[in-house]
């Protein structure tokens, strides 16, 4: 998809007019038709069509430029005005299909608005090469799958703030290393998962100012002679500012790889989140159950729900990692300018962005039509020993160094564990024997939900911590 790159029909031999048509757009160097093998190798155009907007809102934006300059007559620009708007009409009806002779999406445009508005359409191309083409394509594509993405991820972080204020206080363990730590809140936990999610948006946000900057105009790498106006068509096509030297605007790939590392990293996000998903809704932690909209059976055992939706978000997540290596081993060893070895970006580049738009909405689902047992963990955390730490948190409150009160505890664990019980064992009389600092009423110090409550540290997991950052999130969504 260059200016560089082989032509499809032989200019001098051209069979019928539609493939004098093509040979005639880049033909003129070579004798010999291009191999059919080549043509089917080379083609981007099955890729390329999901850039049709973007490519006649170019060629539109450039047409009306170099009217402008004096490039082109008023007629000429009016009629290839004209010509491009039936172009999208006819491709995207399906009344004109392109196909793998038309190499792109640039060539297939071009050859058929010149062969609805005949010499008109020659002119096009003056001032511009595909290398400059494409890439603004692509970040016209980009500006509006960057959008796209920001809406998904409120999208998801609103059906999270939902369920923290419908299911928020249930109470339940916090886990490191998988095994319990300390009772929190569930308001707690889905908090944890919004944090990475609000750091998503800014990424998506940081990486539209880097692509919204215009390569029109930079032609195949030099620049032109004409007495073109680049920054007329970059506000034409609504863009921030230019990319400002010519052979950087061509060659540049390092946003598409930006982009792809938002979303790898976003997907890593949904990842994790989904394999809390999948981990709750087995029977033995049996804490939530997924909605039918999003869980399937078996073809054997009939009784399953099996969570597909949430391992399918899993096993995109390795594919759109996928996509960020290969689009930064593509660029690696690329000598400037333009390399026909680009053409290969926009597969990657397109199934990273359109995955992570799917897997957001797909979570935002699961979550909307999740049910969660609000009461599964109350009587398992009971005398937990994840209730050790405020016994810790006690003798330190009353002088007792806490790396001494934290050997203290775990002899207390110890002895629990010996007696075939858990912390319900350990009463005053118990806490005398092996400290004197403990009280003589240990109050609600092995209560949980006395224990989430007590840590109201900013960030900690009572209920006004939560509120305050729940509030804190909405207010970042409304800027």
């Amino acid at each position: 998809m260059s200016d560089d790159a082989p032509s499809r029909a032989s200019g001098a031999a051209a069979e019928g007019a539609e493939d004098d048509a093509r040979g005639g757009l880049i033909g003129g160097r070579f004798e010999q038709p291009t191999g059919d093998d080549m043509l089917r190798y080379s083609s981007s155009l099955a890729v390329d069509l999901r850039m049709l907007d973007e490519d006649v809102a170019g060629s539109l934006a450039h047409a009306r430029m170099l009217g402008e300059v004096g490039l082109l007559s008023d007629d000429e620009v009016t009629t290839l005005c004209q010509g491009l708007e039936e172009v999208r009409r006819e491709i995207a009806g399906g009344t004109w299909v392109p196909d793998d002779r038309h190499e792109d999406i640039h060539m297939a445009v071009e050859t058929r608005l010149t062969e609805l508005v005949g010499e008109a359409g020659k002119k096009l191309h003056t001032a511009r090469s595909r290398n400059d083409q494409v890439a603004t394509d692509v970040r016209l594509w980009l500006k509006k799958g960057l959008l796209a993405l920001g809406r998904a991820v409120e999208g998801l972080v609103a059906a999270l703030l939902a369920r923290i204020e419908a299911d928020g206080p249930t109470l339940m363990p916090g886990y490191t290393h998988l095994q319990r730590g300390q009772p929190i809140l569930l308001g707690h936990h889905l908090l944890a998962h919004i944090g990475p999610l609000m750091r998503d948006r800014e990424r998506f946000c940081d990486a539209f100012g880097r692509v919204d900057r215009s390569p029109l105009g930079a032609c195949a790498m030099a620049g032109t002679p004409h007495p073109i106006d680049r920054r007329r068509s970059a506000e034409l096509l609504g863009f921030g500012t230019l990319m400002e030297n010519a052979m950087d605007a061509v060659a540049a790939r390092d946003h598409v790889q930006e982009v792809a590392a938002a979303c790898a990293i976003c997907m890593t996000h949904l990842s994790r989140m989904a394999e809390e998903l999948v981990l709750w809704s087995a029977a033995e932690f049996r804490f939530v159950r997924m909605g039918e909209a999003y869980a399937t059976g078996s073809s054997i055992m009939p009784q399953k729900r099996n969570p597909d939706a949430a391992e399918l978000v899993r096993g995109k997540t390795a594919r759109v990692q996928g996509d960020l290596v290969s689009l930064l081993a593509m660029v690696k060893n690329l000598p400037l300018a333009y390399n026909r070895d680009l053409q290969e970006d926009r597969e990657s580049l397109f199934h990273a962005v359109e995955t992570t738009h799917a897997s957001l909405e797909i979570c935002r689902g699961m979550w909307q039509t999740l049910e969660i047992y609000d009461q599964r963990f109350v009587a398992d955390l009971e005398g937990d020993f994840s209730l050790a730490t405020e016994l810790a948190d006690l003798l330190a409150g009353r002088g007792v160094p806490f790396r001494e009160a934290h050997e203290v505890v775990g002899r207390i664990v110890r002895w629990c564990e010996e007696q075939g019980g858990n912390l319900s064992l350990f009463t005053v009389e118990v806490a005398q024997t092996f400290h004197p600092a403990f009280p003589d009423d240990l109050g609600d110090w092995l209560d949980p939900r006395a224990a989430a409550e007590r840590r109201n540290s900013l960030g900690g997991t009572a209920w006004s911590e939560v509120e305050r950052q729940v509030a804190q999130v909405r207010r970042q969504l409304e800027t």
